[in-house]
């Protein structure tokens, strides 16, 4: 067993051969690691607010199916970026990585990228407990609380709030937390499966859960295949987040190895929970037009309609604390990358944004990334739905392709890339080359309309229904890579060597 006063110092070495100093507390182990990942996918999150997507733009083949087709890409994808957050185990992850294997115009468009997916996943996933949380309290007070998108947006403003106070105390607060949160989400599972299993009177037959299609789309029938890759955004838009595993490494003790195993560990065990999970969701459908017609509110009218009131709270309020959990890591982890990004001056104000407290935290990164990711869901006050789907497309599209970029330039490095403590070895010739070709084929269809009726010229043209990600991205796109042409290129030189390693005589 490695001291841990030896571990310690082995981290710091590799940071320092990295160029920085140990500024932020090196309090997590490999549990805590793994579970702030395990967290942040959160199939009690993500499967359960996005289930409706799936069950509109597939149906059931989308939701059982989908996830596992899904989850096996990730797994890939997980790999290919722990081997790379293995041989680079700082808080700029991504970023950094690109730097250093492809040079600044590299690191600053995955930066960005990544910060822009950091700061969607955040609000997604809030905006999503807020649904969830309205509808649990309506239930215990519905003449209190109304389910309208007004209440919801309130309800959101709590959560990132609360989430904002949480993510100001110290990191082995945030590291108990999670490790309450993986066990959380792990026994949540099997409660929720066990009660969906025992007792509704009637469940759906094996063929209706691993054979039945539906489109809701307005596409025709003959579409079904980009239909149902529609549908996968639900499980794609889950198993996201994992890179902060990679962003915690410099509070992480033997980063290099315990970083990597802990980004691959998290989505791995969550493709298995959330297979449980879907499965026992959609066994428990009452009726096909019941659900189409609660919307985002789908898992909502399953319970309540399959178990009664009672228990539908019961199994509510295990799913809104699993939320809550994730929100608070998602922000923990998006506030490194911010952190991280400042500390090599990419950011407006950077200055501001790393500074880091007395308890080493660095307050003013987390306050931005709350308050940004707020405001990305004030569009869902004129229509929630769109608006949730829409911002579940720009934290995928953001956060993968800032995911592609590294795993392009591990490619071109082939024998020359130095390994660190956890390596794919040869295997990284197939599985980094699929991993990036999966990014691609979901970045596309998510680009797409999500209805005929939004597409520009349509004979019945509605803004309703306008998938507009294309427009936030290509605008982030064109907004970070004109100023990087105009200015940044003069100036940004990927990351800042803070302190220099000793030459020996």
């Amino acid at each position: 067993m490695v001291d841990r006063t030896t571990s310690e110092d082995e981290d710091a070495s590799v940071l320092r051969r990295l160029g920085y100093a140990q500024v932020l507390y090196r309090e997590m182990g490999g549990f805590s690691n793994f579970a702030i990942s395990f967290t942040i996918i959160s199939v009690l999150a993500g499967c359960l607010t996005s289930y409706y997507l799936a069950f509109q733009y597939g149906g059931p083949v989308a939701i059982t199916w989908g996830w596992l087709l899904v989850g096996v890409f990730c797994v890939l994808v997980a790999m290919a970026m722990g081997e790379i957050a293995s041989a680079m185990p700082t808080a700029g992850a991504l970023y950094f990585w690109a730097s250093k294997l492809g040079g600044p115009a590299w690191g600053w468009f995955t930066g960005w990228f990544n910060l822009v997916g950091q700061i969607a996943v955040t609000a997604a996933i809030d905006y999503g407990a807020a649904v969830f949380t309205t509808a649990l309290l309506n239930l215990w007070f519905p003449d209190l609380v109304g389910t309208d998108t007004g209440a919801v947006f309130t309800t959101y403003t709590v959560i990132v709030a609360l989430h904002l106070a949480l993510n100001l105390l110290n990191v082995n607060v945030l590291a108990r937390l999670n490790t309450v949160s993986a066990w959380w989400h792990m026994i949540g599972v099997v409660v929720i499966v066990g009660v969906l299993v025992v007792v509704p009177e009637n469940h759906q037959s094996a063929a209706f859960v691993f054979g039945e299609t539906i489109n809701n789309s307005g596409f025709p029938d003959s579409a079904y295949f980009f239909v149902f890759g529609i549908g996968l955004l639900m499980a794609q838009y889950t198993i996201t987040g994992y890179d902060a595993s990679a962003h915690m490494s410099e509070e992480t003790r033997q980063a290099s190895r315990t970083a990597a195993i802990g980004m691959v560990m998290a989505v791995a065990v969550s493709v298995v929970f959330g297979f449980a999970l879907l499965v026992a969701v959609t066994f428990a459908v009452p009726d096909v037009q019941g659900v189409l017609d609660a919307g985002g509110n789908a898992v909502v009218y399953i319970w309540t309609t399959a178990l009664g009131e009672g228990l539908a709270e019961f199994l509510l309020f295990i799913a809104v604390v699993a939320q809550f959990f994730c929100g608070t890591a998602s922000v923990t982890s998006a506030s490194r990358m911010l952190f991280a990004f400042s500390r090599d001056r990419a950011v407006p104000g950077s200055r501001l944004w790393r500074k880091v407290a007395a308890n080493r935290v660095p307050v003013n990164a987390v306050i931005a990334i709350c308050v940004l990711a707020w405001a990305l869901m004030i569009p869902t006050l004129a229509n929630g739905i769109v608006g949730y789907a829409v911002g579940t497309s720009i934290a995928v599209i953001g956060l993968y392709i800032a995911f592609a970029l590294p795993i392009v330039l591990r490619i071109r490095a082939g024998a020359s890339f130095e390994h660190g403590a956890w390596s794919l070895g040869r295997h990284y010739r197939w599985i980094a080359p699929l991993s990036v070709g999966w990014i691609a084929v979901v970045c596309v269809l998510f680009l797409l309309p999500i209805s005929p009726n939004g597409i520009p010229g349509a004979a019945e043209f509605s803004w309703e229904s306008v998938n507009y990600a294309p427009l936030t991205v290509g605008g982030a796109l064109v907004l970070f890579g004109g100023w990087y042409l105009v200015s940044a290129r003069h100036w940004f030189t990927g990351p800042v060597r803070e302190i220099e390693e000793p030459v020996e005589p």
